[in-house]
């Protein structure tokens, strides 16, 4: 059945999303029709085509839902709202055939997994518990993007929180909101930068800070200060394993011996989709703890923790070198 007026058509494609378990939507301009595309598991599958004469007012009543300016086609633009349980994350761009729009579909049962849930080993788990468990130093998450960074971190602030702990984050953007956490998002255009936001919640008498990510020598030498004079500091990094993660902070301008002094460990994950009767169904993480800034390997690299899932038929070998390529 077609459907009865754009409003219809943008509410059926973002749910069709919602029903694929997508984390994005794609509305790609094309010289002859709008083509939709589905994020699913961490590749993207086709949607339907939308008639071109159709797109303006499609991407116009996207721009209304999350309050953007619709007479404003030259310019990036950034907004979000909430639809059946989900947050929306939009972001718009200019290309010759017109605008591209990709809406980020966050499921807010996200924000509420336990550590146990996100696939991490007895063992490691264990140990990941301790770390978090300590009042001083820095802790590190690190991936690519799409590899589930800000869902562990989530998921940790979440088992952290209680009344006794006054808990900060910084991040670009906000992706869910916490309970009882105090959640600060970057506006470069207000010059509200990760360093500038990072200085102003040390203070605010944190105990626990969180730092979506660090990108700078400014950001990180505040993070590792905030690690050395009594903070819990937990912060994402983009690094292809743990070990990187060190030599990047030295890399970033952190002296070697700052380094060695704040971090208490450092987590490198991936997500692999998993089987469930022949199909794939959803997804889990595979992970590599390495504690402290010990000069030898991790207890479990990356590879070896998807041996595991693949001897427990949870995923496939093809799957797990696919996430592990990059």
């Amino acid at each position: 059945m077609e459907p009865t007026s754009i409003a219809d058509q943008l509410d059926e494609i973002v749910t069709r999303g919602i029903e694929l378990a997508a984390s994005d939507v794609h509305l790609e301009p094309r010289e002859e029709f709008l083509r939709v595309r589905y994020r699913v598991d961490g590749l993207l599958q086709e949607g339907v085509q939308v008639p071109k004469k159709a797109q303006l007012a499609l991407l116009s009543r996207l721009k209304v839902m999350v309050n953007l300016d619709i007479a404003e086609s030259r310019l990036p633009q950034d907004g979000r709202t909430t639809f059946r349980r989900h947050d929306l994350r939009v972001s718009l761009v200019p290309t010759i055939h017109g605008e591209k729009a990709v809406i980020r579909l966050l499921n807010r049962k996200h924000a509420h997994l336990t550590l146990s849930e996100l696939g991490l080993e007895p063992d490691d788990l264990t140990t990941y518990r301790r770390l978090i468990g300590k009042k001083t130093g820095l802790l590190l998450v690190t991936g690519p993007t799409g590899s589930g960074k800000t869902t562990t971190l989530y998921t940790t602030l979440t088992e952290l929180n209680n009344k006794e702990v006054n808990i900060i984050t910084i991040e670009d953007p906000v992706e869910y909101q916490l309970p009882g956490v105090n959640q600060l998002q970057v506006n470069q255009k207000a010059g509200l930068t990760f360093a500038r936001g990072l200085r102003s919640i040390l203070r605010q008498d944190p105990d626990i800070i969180m730092v979506g990510e660090i990108r700078d020598l400014e950001t990180a030498r505040i993070a590792v200060q905030a690690a050395l004079t009594g903070h819990l500091v937990l912060a994402t990094l983009h690094t292809n394993n743990a070990s990187s993660a060190l030599t990047r902070l030295v890399e970033i301008g952190i002296e070697r011996y700052l380094v060695e002094a704040t971090v208490i460990g450092v987590v490198a994950q991936r997500l692999v989709r998993t089987l469930a009767n022949g199909a794939w169904r959803g997804w889990t993480g595979i992970y590599e703890l390495l504690v402290g800034t010990q000069s030898g390997p991790a207890s479990k690299k990356l590879l070896d923790d998807g041996e595991i899932k693949i001897g427990r038929g949870l995923t496939t070998r093809e799957e797990v070198a696919r996430v592990l390529s990059d």
